[in-house]
Protein backbone atom coordinates (compact mmCIF):
# COMPACT_ATOMS: atom_id res chain seq x y z
CA UNK A 1 0.00 0.00 0.00
CA UNK A 2 1.46 3.41 -1.03
CA UNK A 3 2.12 5.69 1.78
CA UNK A 4 0.28 9.32 2.13
CA UNK A 5 2.74 12.15 2.85
CA UNK A 6 1.27 15.85 3.91
CA UNK A 7 2.33 18.94 2.15
CA UNK A 8 5.35 20.42 3.32
CA UNK A 9 3.37 23.59 4.23
CA UNK A 10 1.32 21.61 6.58
CA UNK A 11 3.78 19.16 8.29
CA UNK A 12 3.56 20.04 12.13
CA UNK A 13 6.54 17.55 13.14
CA UNK A 14 10.29 19.00 13.75
CA UNK A 15 12.19 16.98 11.74
CA UNK A 16 10.51 13.71 9.03
CA UNK A 17 12.42 10.10 8.19
CA UNK A 18 14.34 9.88 5.66
CA UNK A 19 11.46 8.38 3.37
CA UNK A 20 9.60 11.49 4.19
CA UNK A 21 12.29 14.03 3.54
CA UNK A 22 13.00 12.03 0.00
CA UNK A 23 9.37 12.77 -1.16
CA UNK A 24 9.43 16.49 -0.48
CA UNK A 25 12.83 16.13 -2.07
CA UNK A 26 11.77 14.24 -5.32
CA UNK A 27 14.49 12.08 -4.51
CA UNK A 28 15.28 8.50 -3.35
CA UNK A 29 15.66 7.34 0.28
CA UNK A 30 19.40 6.33 -0.64
CA UNK A 31 20.02 9.29 -2.31
CA UNK A 32 19.73 11.27 1.24
CA UNK A 33 21.48 7.82 2.84
CA UNK A 34 24.58 9.26 0.71
CA UNK A 35 23.97 12.27 1.52
CA UNK A 36 24.50 11.57 5.05
CA UNK A 37 27.11 9.11 4.52
CA UNK A 38 29.46 11.07 2.49
CA UNK A 39 28.52 15.10 4.03
CA UNK A 40 27.00 16.05 0.50
CA UNK A 41 24.51 17.22 -0.27
CA UNK A 42 22.42 20.43 0.90
CA UNK A 43 21.20 19.20 4.13
CA UNK A 44 22.47 16.66 6.93
CA UNK A 45 20.35 14.65 8.82
CA UNK A 46 20.25 14.56 12.75
CA UNK A 47 21.26 10.49 13.71
CA UNK A 48 18.79 9.29 16.56
CA UNK A 49 21.04 8.22 19.64
CA UNK A 50 21.36 4.55 19.58
CA UNK A 51 19.66 3.58 16.53
CA UNK A 52 20.61 3.85 12.97
CA UNK A 53 18.10 6.23 12.05
CA UNK A 54 17.92 9.64 10.03
CA UNK A 55 15.64 12.43 10.58
CA UNK A 56 15.59 15.43 8.53
CA UNK A 57 14.77 18.78 9.72
CA UNK A 58 11.61 19.74 8.53
CA UNK A 59 12.54 23.68 8.37
CA UNK A 60 15.87 22.71 6.68
CA UNK A 61 13.52 21.20 3.79
CA UNK A 62 11.12 24.25 3.83
CA UNK A 63 14.31 27.03 3.19
CA UNK A 64 15.74 24.58 0.57
CA UNK A 65 12.27 24.30 -0.93
CA UNK A 66 11.06 27.80 -0.47
CA UNK A 67 8.17 26.55 1.21
CA UNK A 68 6.04 28.46 3.45
CA UNK A 69 5.12 27.14 7.13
Amino acid sequence: MARIFPSLETETRPTVDTDTAAHYLNYSSQTLRYWSHSGTGPLQPVRIPGSNKLQWRTAELRALLGVAA
